[in-house]
């Protein structure tokens, strides 16, 4: 490689790396324990559990927990209805002011079997939450996410740079040779590039997913455009359907089952919301098997007459969204998958805080930057 392509591949890196560094270790930071969200939330005694019962207990009606639910919060109406991931035997309801998206929201946990009240927990407070929205967007909404979203495509033109550095940076020294009797600077400069490609394919994964979930709510709103809006014609100029003229969502929920045999529910969206239209409870369903469980097929059923109006497929960049998801914060394996996800992420706060120190602590003057160079591969290839 001509030294003049390894001083733009090293500009590159150099910049791509500089302007991400301290915002990628703050998503490091923030995403280690959201790795680990329900073992901390059972911890601090935030996780809802449902009470032991046989398991041929029968299950109420949707429609009865909605009926809890609103006992709850009467001035508000139910935007989402879901069951738990990791227990079928509760639902949460999640309850806003309107059905438009809204930060202002209460869910509220009811027990399946018995319509029993569980808990009312908040999601929108204490250290998780906060650890949550500095991860996602910075506390500022869409223009946050959308700005982590460009400091991820930063993080991966670091990333391949660095990837293009290294043969050149290493052409002298054995593969994952730590040069300790070396300044402190090489110690870490070797080290740094060590981590790096160790953690390189995950880094790459964890930051293209992180990518695409930033583009989350952008991607929900060209769905709504793409396909609701010809679903949507016949019901062109009628008005929104009142609550009290819905139907049963159980009947609803029935409906999209028999429509779509084989699946299970993963949520039910409401008249009006960032999920649904204005006259449709939206029925989602998703696969049983671990896979198949991120890839949603939508079921708008009418909300007046419990008629199945249309059961498009999730589009492609959907899936994409769903299943980079879990993928970003490593719950597809269970425990295993959880540790190797943390410390992989360890590993990457160490290249990230590396590279700040290699770029302070680089070597100042002409005669100590001859004398480094005499001494060590071309660091131009340096990580910072």
């Amino acid at each position: 490689m001509q030294n003049k392509t390894i001083k733009t591949w090293s500009w590159v890196h150099k910049w791509s790396s500089l302007v991400c560094t301290v915002f990628m270790l703050l998503l490091c930071l923030t995403g280690l324990p959201l790795i680990f969200h329900h073992e901390i939330g059972h911890l601090l005694g935030t996780e809802v559990e449902s009470p032991e019962m046989p398991a041929d207990t029968p299950r109420v009606s949707v429609d009865k927990v909605i009926e809890v639910a609103k006992a709850q919060h009467p001035d508000r109406v139910v935007q989402f209805l879901f069951p738990d991931e990791d227990d079928a035997n509760i639902w949460f309801a999640t309850m806003t002011p309107t059905p438009a998206p809204t930060d202002d929201f209460r869910s509220v946990a009811i027990d399946a079997r018995t319509g029993a009240l569980l808990a009312q927990p908040r999601f929108d407070e204490g250290f998780m939450w906060v650890m949550f929205k500095l991860h996602v967007d910075l506390f500022a909404g869409l223009p946050g996410m959308l700005f982590l979203g460009f400091m991820g495509l930063l993080l991966l033109v670091a990333i391949v740079s660095g990837v293009v550095l290294y043969s050149p940076f290493m052409r002298k020294l054995e593969f994952g040779a730590v040069r300790r009797e070396n300044s402190p600077r090489i110690k870490w400069l070797d080290l740094h590039n060590l981590l790096g490609i160790v953690t390189l394919v995950w880094l790459f994964v964890v930051g293209a997913t992180g990518v695409i979930n930033t583009l989350a709510d952008p991607l929900i709103k060209y769905w709504q455009y793409d396909q609701l809006s010809s679903v949507l014609q016949p019901y062109q100029g009628k008005p929104p359907v009142p609550e009290a003229e819905r139907a049963s969502v159980q009947g609803s929920l029935d409906a999209a089952l028999r429509h779509v045999p084989g699946r299970a529910l993963s949520f039910i969206a409401f008249p009006g919301t960032a999920f649904s239209s204005p006259h449709h409870n939206t029925v989602f369903l998703k696969g049983n098997e671990p896979f198949t469980a991120r890839l949603i097929q939508p079921v708008l059923v009418d909300a007046k007459t419990n008629e199945v109006t249309a059961a498009p497929p999730s589009p492609w960049y959907i899936d994409t969204l769903r299943v980079s998801q879990p993928l970003h914060f490593g719950d597809y394996g269970g425990r295993p998958m959880q540790i190797v996800w943390a410390v992989l992420d360890i590993a990457t706060i160490i290249v990230l805080g590396s590279g700040l120190y290699l770029w302070l602590a680089k070597p100042q003057g002409a005669t100590r930057r001859r004398r480094d160079e005499s001494t060590r591969p071309d660091e131009s290839a340096v990580v910072s």
